[in-house]
């Protein structure tokens, strides 16, 4: 067996945590017989929680956790950190706007940008869960100069996911018979999934749906779906949110055998994105690596979309910049 991989988990005692960290120790991200260290981060009120998730970590007994850590430290967490998950973020309070939050949560995302940056492993990933998962994790990546910002990824593969789904209940066939889908943009209500490339059975997908469902239904309901399942469960969504940071990680480290995802991570231009905004663009992912799937032809209405993401995470990086 290999040297462990040092994982870390942030908001270690929240319920995407909970679902997370055991599918990691089960070998379901970074392969079935790659050891693990887990480093479980929580903020000292939550702390002892955090305790108690660990030890029912060790009364698992599972073969590939070769350690596990609790600490309030995040210098200490971060030190040779090979993946890292940022969970913990602070959700927005009642009458808060989304700039409020925004500034909440930059001075979080500050000083974990910087604990990375001064103690991670050169091969760090670092994906961003908690909300505004694009913009922490553009806040986390300017925090940490000394790392290549392509390091730093948001989840919208969680997007994706439901975009998968939701045209799987459509069309009555298995998630995984879709090819060449892709969520744009930001993790927000501004979204947008788009299927012009995409394909079912071989056969463009394009040709099976009603226009007026997919702009007037699916579009919207993926965008909202995490209102939706808090409307109806009475709590936001944890485990599909853990299990999407799953496959975002895994098919980073071990590739998509040419399969197209969804990943949200720092522009450097493409499609007419701002260079540094963190944008969900279509990747494939080989040899630890995202490569963009470039050269696509973006229709107007496309465009227009596109554009309203663009607009929106510009604000949002404005804010983001004031905290510096």
């Amino acid at each position: 067996m290999s040297s462990p991989v040092n994982v870390v988990v942030t908001g270690a005692a929240g319920n995407i945590a909970y679902s997370l960290l055991w599918r990691i120790a089960a070998g379901d991200v970074f392969g079935k017989e790659q050891p693990v260290n887990l480093t479980l981060l929580e903020i000292p009120a939550a702390a002892r929680a955090a305790e108690g998730t660990a030890m029912e970590l060790n009364d698992s007994a599972m073969p590939l956790v070769n350690d596990i850590t609790v600490t309030d430290d995040q210098r200490k967490a971060f030190e040779g950190a090979n993946a890292a998950f940022l969970v913990g973020a602070k959700p927005r309070g009642k009458g808060e706007s989304r700039a409020d939050m925004l500034a909440a949560n930059g001075k979080i995302f500050i000083e974990q940008g910087r604990a990375l940056n001064d103690g991670a492993a050169d091969d760090v990933r670092v994906l961003v869960v908690g909300n505004p998962a694009n913009t922490n994790a553009y806040i986390a990546a300017k925090a940490a100069p000394d790392l290549p910002a392509d390091r730093f990824n948001a989840l919208m593969r969680l997007d994706h996911n439901r975009a998968a789904s939701m045209l799987s209940q459509k069309l009555e066939v298995p998630s995984t018979a879709f090819e060449r889908l892709v969520v744009w943009g930001n993790h927000s209500d501004t979204q947008f999934p788009d299927i012009t490339y995409a394909t079912v059975g071989g056969e463009p997908l394009a040709d099976k749906v009603d226009q007026d469902w997919y702009t007037g239904e699916f579009i919207p309901r993926v965008a909202k779906r995490g209102g939706e399942i808090i409307e109806v469960r009475g709590k936001s969504s944890a485990a599909s949110a853990a299990s999407a940071a799953v496959d975002h990680m895994r098919d980073w480290v071990q590739g998509t055998e040419g399969r197209w995802t969804t990943v949200a991570r720092p522009s450097t231009g493409e499609y007419g994105i701002d260079a540094g905004l963190v944008f969900g663009v279509p990747v494939t992912g080989a040899g630890g690596e995202w490569e963009l799937v470039d050269g696509l032809e973006i229709s107007d209405a496309q465009r227009q979309r596109i554009d309203a993401n663009v607009t929106a995470l510009r604000e949002e990086a404005a804010v983001a910049d004031g905290l510096f």
